[in-house]
């Protein structure tokens, strides 16, 4: 039951094969069986029976969607009205949301049932889920490597088939680096397709909620119910969704799909540079074509982006006080010191780190020299994009330099931590959607990710080629041993 997609799972409830509760029963026992992944921080199983319940009576009554009675998991960072949501924090280790994000809010008004909450780098801030404060994230592909982050729980708990999907959070990487480490389709949207209302902010012009599955038709499904204008989010673009399945079946023959060189250069790993050719090849012999395409400034995006993300990360996280909610110092001796000493105990040294960057960047006499250069050369990275696409529907590289790497490899060298997302960064300094589908193994067995840019609010075409790509290849349907 556990290894289909959320398609067939839909199918099966619409032909009564099992129940929404028998599906959410089986899948909770899978949680509480896989607990070493520590992919949650919570199970909320009372609340999906209910919900799963209330699914069953909507199909039975034949008013049911594609949607109706699926369950899934929320990263840590969307608010869940009466649940703990704990952005994997300390200092929200006792949080329990008032209301849901509107992500939330919509799919389950479409029917889906929540399983519960997934671990995730503090703040969305990392590339293992290795700096939570409950403590990293096992890649179901091998214990001993991480499973990407921020978005890590969410991408264990798929790949190890303890739910079909999950929402997650990329603010530079956070949904399709952590797919590409476990073997799954993952979707940023462009910038403002997707509500950030009770979507706690890391970096607010760059974070975006999307998706994560088996395949892409499963996240063109979840995708479309997630969408669209919310007027509680004034970074929401008011533009029409398109139906995101409509369009999976369309042939991709004169498609053109962009290789920029710089996707391409030293310092990809071989194996990964191998699979992603032989996945380009799968399009080729499906009618696209391929042209070479230039992203000059796009060495440039790391720099940019640790100047941008943590500036803004500064000002956003300046809530978090010891004020109004969350955790507060036990001991201080005036207010002053309850701030200093709360965010001292509740923040990890990832977040202070990138805190004090950010408050540098953006100091008097620091200002030009940083944050104003980084927003011109984002204005550059974007410009790129545009002359790219002239000649192209998508441009294609590998996700991730290499494979997933080793639990306590990167923690103390934090460049080399960052250089994981050289190839997913420029999507969102450009706000651009793209996506990540398994492409094949390494020699080690560890999975490979086929990263896909497109033009702004042309998701469509992504999902499209994603999914002709899948109906021609068989690595998305791989699961990991000891989990199928």
């Amino acid at each position: 039951m556990e290894n289909r997609t959320l398609t067939e799972h839909a199918n099966a409830l619409r032909t009564k094969e099992y129940s929404s509760v028998e599906l959410t029963r089986h899948l909770l026992d899978r949680i509480h069986s896989n607990s070493r992944l520590n992919s949650f921080v919570t199970v909320t199983a009372k609340q999906a029976l209910k919900q799963a319940e209330r699914a069953d009576r909507q199909i039975a009554r034949g008013d049911g969607g594609s949607l109706t009675g699926i369950p899934l998991v929320h990263k840590d960072l969307f608010c869940t009205e009466g649940v703990l949501t704990t952005c994997g924090s300390r200092i929200l280790e006792n949080f329990i949301s008032p209301y849901s994000a509107t992500v939330v809010e919509r799919l389950e008004e479409a029917g889906m049932v929540m399983l519960g909450k997934t671990n995730m780098d503090e703040f969305a801030m990392g590339s293992s889920t290795e700096n939570s404060h409950y403590g990293p994230t096992l890649n179901p592909w091998n214990h001993d490597r991480v499973p990407g982050g921020s978005s890590g729980g969410s991408a264990a708990a798929v790949a190890a088939r303890l739910a079909p999907v999950a929402t997650g959070s990329d603010t530079g990487g956070s949904i399709r680096q952590p797919a590409a480490f476990c073997g799954l389709s993952g979707i940023k949207p462009s910038y403002g397709r997707v509500s950030r209302y009770g979507m706690i902010a890391f970096a607010s012009s760059l974070d975006q909620g999307g998706v994560m599955a088996a395949s892409v038709e499963d996240c063109a499904h979840v995708l479309k119910g997630m969408s669209g204008f919310d007027e509680q989010d004034s970074t929401s673009i008011n533009r029409p969704v398109p139906d995101y399945t409509a369009a999976l079946s369309d042939s991709i023959a004169g498609k053109v799909i962009g290789l920029p060189r710089e996707f391409f250069s030293s310092g990809v790993d071989e194996d990964v540079a191998k699979t992603v050719g032989e996945a380009v090849s799968v399009f080729k012999k499906l009618g696209a074509r391929t042209v070479e395409v230039d992203l000059p400034n796009s060495a440039a995006g790391i720099p940019c982006y640790y100047v941008l993300a943590p500036a803004e990360a500064s000002s956003n996280l300046a809530r978090f006080d010891g004020v109004r909610y969350g955790h507060r110092a036990a001991d201080y001796t005036d207010i002053i010191d309850m701030y200093e000493t709360t965010r001292a105990e509740g923040f990890g040294p990832e977040v202070k780190r990138r805190i004090m960057i950010g408050a540098y960047a953006l100091s008097i006499g620091y200002f030009e020299a940083y944050y104003i250069k980084a927003q011109k050369l984002r204005r550059l990275i974007a410009d790129d994009f545009a002359r790219a696409f002239e000649t192209c529907d998508a441009i294609a590289g590998p996700t991730t330099p290499t494979t997933a790497f080793r639990i306590g490899q990167k923690t103390d060298d934090p460049v080399q931590m960052y250089l994981n997302d050289i190839f997913t960064n420029s999507a969102n300094l450009a706000g651009l959607p793209a996506m990540s589908v398994p492409a094949g193994f390494d020699r080690k067995g560890l999975p490979v990710g086929l990263h896909l840019i497109g033009r702004y609010l042309d998701e469509s075409t992504l999902l499209n080629l994603g999914h002709q790509y899948q109906l021609n290849t068989d690595w998305h349907r791989r699961v990991p041993k000891g989990y199928a």
